[in-house]
């Protein structure tokens, strides 16, 4: 009874407002075909601008492309010396590189981070005598630079 009523309330509304729907969809109708026509209006219009926009478009998706995979980050792995059992002197090396007790010194305040300044400050020397040590050190241990003679003497348990 119930289903029979609503259907029959439903085809009095689609009779009773034909007109309004029909004029409704006519018009929905005419402004898509007017959107289309305009669409292509701009398209015919702007073609130039829209190619050069996509042209744009692609080298900037390319050049983002390239850039991340020619900008990998580089991960170095490097094998650190550590002696948790207690520091002991390597006297063979020391003799076999000829370093003197101030070279020792030196090479380990250089690994505490001082500088030559400091360094000299803190041994009662000369600037210009600390980096005469630091000369012969990067000379015995043939390295160019502190991290390097650093790193080496820690791996030859000269110094910590």
């Amino acid at each position: 009874m119930f289903f029979y009523s609503f259907e029959t309330k439903k085809l009095n509304f689609l009779t009773k407002h034909k007109d309004l729907i029909l004029y409704g969809f006519s018009l929905a109708i005419l402004l898509f075909l007017l959107k289309w026509i305009e669409l292509h209006f701009v398209i015919i219009n702007h073609s130039f601008e829209i190619y050069v926009g996509l042209i744009a478009l692609f080298f900037t998706a390319l050049g983002i492309w390239l850039a991340l995979k020619l900008n990998k980050p580089t991960i170095i792995e490097k094998e650190i010396f550590t002696n948790k059992k207690g520091f002991k002197l390597n006297e063979i090396e020391v003799q076999k590189l000829g370093l003197s007790k101030r070279e020792l010194e030196v090479l380990h305040l250089m690994s505490t981070g001082l500088s030559n300044q400091e360094i000299a400050e803190k041994l009662f020397v000369s600037l210009n005598t600390i980096k005469t040590h630091a000369s012969n050190l990067f000379e015995k241990l043939d390295v160019k630079r502190r991290t390097q003679a650093i790193e080496k003497a820690k791996r030859l348990s000269l110094i910590e």
